[in-house]
């Protein structure tokens, strides 16, 4: 079995839960990747589905701005929760012990879930997304990069569900209030995808086996959850004797609720 359930998306914090046990194994295993939230709004957010923050084997931090690992340090000073990330996100980590060490291209085994981080480009010290898998089911994560590449889409070839950085707009991002050198920055190579980047990646890495495809990290000034899934729907053609993936919004603040795979 392997489900997953955004908790928050956005500049407000991230998180994502995943549960996965083995078959005839009823221990589940807990991770969850990223958490840029307190350790109030986690325990409400993970109560909403069915658990707790003491219940998490792991956390994997993907990079290290604020939004993504505001709360790491206090689930591992308070709960003991195990930390995974890489030597350049670690360095900015202000921790009771080491993390354990994450690398490009190296799986991770943690119970019934296999991680595999992989390298993206985006402005941190060396940040990485994932691919999780349990069984035949796989899971890609990518929230936060600047730009397709093809590595990137290769690392996401036979997933059965995304969960994909959408977050702006390109005209609204033009158009809007913030100063010229943030634009740049939310704009470029290393910065945050606009919709019709998160399409092409989506276009690269679609097949039949998709099932669900979740917007996420959409700017709340500079995108609408419509304009998000409109340019997804079109990655995604209509063909015959093939259903396309159901797309979902993760929500800024309450994420989106438990999708299983399998």
């Amino acid at each position: 079995m392997l489900r997953f359930s955004n908790l928050a998306s956005g500049s407000g914090g991230n998180a994502t839960l995943i549960e996965a046990c083995a078959d005839g194994d009823d221990r589940v295993t807990r991770v969850l990747v990223d958490c840029g939230l307190s350790l109030r709004r986690l325990t409400a957010a993970m109560a909403r589905r069915g658990c707790t923050p003491a219940q998490l084997d792991a956390v994997f931090v993907t990079h290290e701005h604020s939004d993504h690992l505001g709360g790491v340090p206090v689930l591992q000073r308070r709960l003991g929760v195990a930390v995974w990330c890489s030597a350049g996100t670690e360095a900015t980590l202000d921790m009771a012990s080491p993390a354990h060490r994450a690398r490009d291209g190296c799986g991770i085994a943690i119970g019934a879930l296999e991680l595999m981080p992989f390298a993206v480009p985006h402005d941190a010290a060396e940040p990485l997304q994932l691919v999780c898998r349990s069984g035949s089911s796989r899971l890609g994560i990518l929230t936060d990069l600047g730009e397709p590449t093809d590595a990137v889409v290769a690392m996401l070839q036979g997933c059965d569900a995304l969960l994909l950085e959408c977050n702006h707009d390109r005209a609204m991002l033009d158009a809007g209030p913030y100063p010229v050198w943030l634009k740049r920055r939310i704009g470029g190579a290393r910065g945050h995808l606009a919709n019709e980047q998160a399409a092409t990646i989506l276009d690269g890495c679609g097949h039949a086996g998709l099932r669900h495809v979740v917007a996420a990290h959409l700017s709340q000034h500079n995108n609408q959850p419509d304009l998000a899934l409109a340019a997804l729907r079109g990655a995604l053609p209509e063909r015959p004797g093939r259903c396309r993936p159901q797309l979902h919004v993760a929500a800024p603040d309450t994420g989106c609720e438990w999708i299983v795979l399998a």
